[in-house]
């Protein structure tokens, strides 16, 4: 399975030369969390703040970016994870706690994902 970040996210279209209805859509938006060590395996540190979003405009442009649409909201619901990946999660960051400024592995996990991380088999 690996791990994603889940999204909640509305967007609006606007098309010039026609109409449409509805224009606001919401859909679910599952972005693969990056293994422990690879570049981008810090995302939840850069983008989430005690499980929600920590700077808006930035997470509705990475969503938009990966819709190609124009985000208006944009909201965490889960890291959603195997595991065998939120293992290697957690020895990553036990191996750099001070990376966290955090005491303990769920600490710095508590400050970034809150209580939102699902683990699911396969």
């Amino acid at each position: 399975m690996d791990a994603y970040y889940v999204f909640q996210v509305t967007f609006r279209l606007d098309p010039p030369r026609a109409s449409v209805d509805p224009d606001s859509f919401e859909t679910t938006l599952r972005l693969p969390a990056e293994p422990p060590g690879a570049d981008g395996w810090l995302f939840f540190q850069q983008a989430l703040w005690r499980g929600e979003v920590a700077d808006d405009a930035y997470m509705r442009r990475i969503a938009g970016d990966r819709l190609g649409v124009e985000v208006e909201t944009v909201s965490f619901s889960e890291l959603r994870t195997d595991e065998a990946s939120l293992d290697a999660l957690e020895t990553a960051i036990s191996d750099d706690l001070a990376l966290f400024n955090a005491d303990s592995v769920e600490e710095a996990l508590h400050q970034h994902l809150g209580s939102s991380i699902h683990v699911r088999d396969g």
